[in-house]
């Protein structure tokens, strides 16, 4: 029987940013014009016109995944500098305003699913996964701004995110079967026309087989987005391996689970975190380190120590919202942050990023 592969994809969302104002500028058709033929498929314009989202192709390694992700964003930063304009990954720009973006209008939205193709496997593997998503969204937060606020929180987008039905944390289902039963009672009723409009933080792809978690906000820099990438990937293969060895967690409700979310959300790494099953809180450095452990045996076998060592520096130095906050301690100034965002960004690619003036 041929070993299961765990394949990889990353998705990132750019900000398009204008270099003299350091606002989001709502001119996706700028830069889809040329994107189309030279990233073909793997640029697509999202919901506002001033966000654009690169794919990565199925990718059979992380160095695979590094080198398409540095790649693409490098392409992208060309197609903005020919038209005068920068890029920034970040989960929320820190003073523009949502009411101020153009929005996008496209079939994407439009599609009623008619065949969903998953494997029944994942569901259970989602189940489990649900419980390590706070811990994940606790490493990657990056959106502690928002319309020019400090919002006293590391990780703003969910909260923004929870506007929308269908978001956070889902339910567990007891199979595929379910799953399916549900998504389709929501076409059928009208509460959605495609199950893309299934917005949880992890949720069966609604056109591949493959489990795709989104909880976690865009990084700035690549070599976070890749590290992140890393150990989602060596949770979902531990988990789909206990599994085919009938050795299971504990699946914990959504109302539990929801109140480490929320943590994760206000301090990041800093905060602590509940062990619901010893019933304490414990440090959200202690419980990623424990995640490495876990995971230890699948980083050997994928062969991702460079991007372990990696969240390690992450634990150490801080997440993405920690250097945010520490630019607008030093300089009072949020265009002196957007400049650090799009620095961050350009880190690594193989154009550089012009000074902002």
């Amino acid at each position: 029987m041929k070993e299961h592969t765990f394949t990889l994809g990353i998705e990132e969302e750019f900000a398009i940013i204008d270099p003299v104002t350091r606002e989001l500028r709502s001119h996706i058709q700028e830069i889809l014009e040329g994107g189309k033929v030279v990233l073909k498929e793997q640029i697509k314009p999202e919901m506002h016109q001033s966000v654009v989202e690169l794919g990565t192709e199925v990718c059979d390694s992380i160095e695979h995944a590094r080198a398409h992700v540095i790649e693409l964003r490098s392409r992208l930063a060309e197609l903005a500098g020919k038209a005068g304009l920068k890029i920034a990954s970040v989960g929320t720009h820190p003073f523009s305003h949502w009411r101020d973006q153009h929005i996008t209008e496209g079939e994407r939205y439009k599609q009623i699913i008619e065949d969903m193709q998953l494997l029944a496997r994942a569901i259970h593997v989602m189940n489990q996964a649900r419980y390590f998503l706070p811990h994940l969204y606790a490493l990657s937060v990056n959106s502690p701004f928002w319309v020019g606020e400090d919002t006293g929180l590391k990780g703003y987008r969910l909260k923004v995110f929870e506007r929308f039905p269908r978001t956070g944390i889902p339910d567990s289902f007891e199979s595929l079967s379910e799953y399916e039963d549900y998504c389709k009672l929501l076409v059928k009723t009208g509460c959605i026309d495609n199950a893309k409009k299934i917005w949880w933080d992890i949720r069966l792809h609604p056109f591949f087989d493959t489990l795709e978690v989104r909880v976690c906000d865009a990084q700035t820099r690549v070599d976070d987005t890749v590290a992140i990438a890393a150990l989602i990937q060596a949770v979902i293969a531990k988990l789909f391996k206990l599994l085919r060895q009938n050795i299971t967690f504990r699946i914990y409700r959504r109302r539990l689970l929801d109140e480490n979310r929320w943590r994760a959300a206000r301090y990041g790494i800093d905060g602590k975190l509940i062990d619901f099953g010893r019933e304490t809180e414990v440090d959200e450095r202690s419980l990623l380190n424990e995640l490495l452990e876990f995971v230890a045996s699948e980083v050997d076998e994928f062969g991702t120590q460079r991007e372990m060592a990696h969240i390690e520096r992450i634990l150490s130095e801080g997440t993405g919202a920690d250097r945010q906050l520490a630019i607008w301690k030093q300089t009072q100034d949020m265009k002196a942050v957007v400049d650090h965002i799009v620095a961050e960004t350009y880190e690594g690619l193989s154009i550089a990023a012009a000074h902002l003036t």
